[in-house]
């Protein structure tokens, strides 16, 4: 049994290495392409940048009255942050646990995606926070159970799926647009899967 969880966390891992590797590839390809076409390549990102007053009118009022209450999660995720740095920092040490390197969890950069407005940049820069944040207290929580209680359940553990796979490519403008209110819909619950909404038609030929 041990064996055969073994080998298949082994496959789980060379599996991510190979995605990881893949999407890495991506990025190249989008490194290379932006800087061969330079302006060109901006004024075709910028084709698929919703300006912000269209963007205000087209949000549904409920979105826009629940914004502040998300919006306040920065204080408890700086605040966790903060906490887990200095607990790390500080017990890891005493238990030889080897400290978890917050720059691999917490990252930037989309909010500087020139088809994105103001507002979803900052949207961008808020989740990529929070969940690196979220993700960085699991990793230290995660090698705290390590140390002080390594015992599986007697039953299966619900753990979070991962939707970062499904996530569109960075930089392409054309499949963030097309996509994303179908993305929006696509969550699965113990029930099944929610009604998709279709996506609204596309012009990529029309500035917006």
């Amino acid at each position: 049994m041990q064996k055969n969880t073994e080998e298949i966390l082994a496959h789980i891992r060379a599996l991510e290495d190979e995605l990881e590797d893949e999407y890495r590839k991506s990025i190249d390809a989008f490194e290379q392409r932006r800087a061969e076409l330079a302006d060109e390549f901006l004024q075709q990102q910028r084709r698929y940048k919703t300006g912000l007053l269209r963007f205000l009118v087209r949000a549904h009022p409920l979105v826009v009255l629940t914004a502040p209450i998300i919006y306040l999660g920065w204080i408890p995720f700086l605040l966790m942050d903060l906490f887990v740095s200095l607990y790390q920092a500080i017990c890891f040490p005493v238990y030889r646990i080897p400290k978890v390197r917050r720059a691999d969890y917490v990252l930037f950069g989309r909010e500087h995606l020139p088809y994105l407005n103001l507002i979803e940049k900052f949207n961008c820069l808020y989740c990529s926070y929070g969940n690196g944040v979220a993700a960085y207290t699991r990793e230290v929580s995660s090698r705290t159970e390590q140390y002080w209680c390594p015992i599986k359940y007697d039953r299966r553990r619900r753990l979070p799926r991962d939707r970062y796979p499904n996530y569109f490519d960075y930089g392409d403008a054309e499949a963030y647009r097309r996509g994303l209110a179908r993305t929006q819909q696509q969550y699965q619950d113990e029930d099944g899967p929610r009604k998709q909404k279709e996506d609204p038609p596309h012009d990529p030929d029309r500035p917006t």
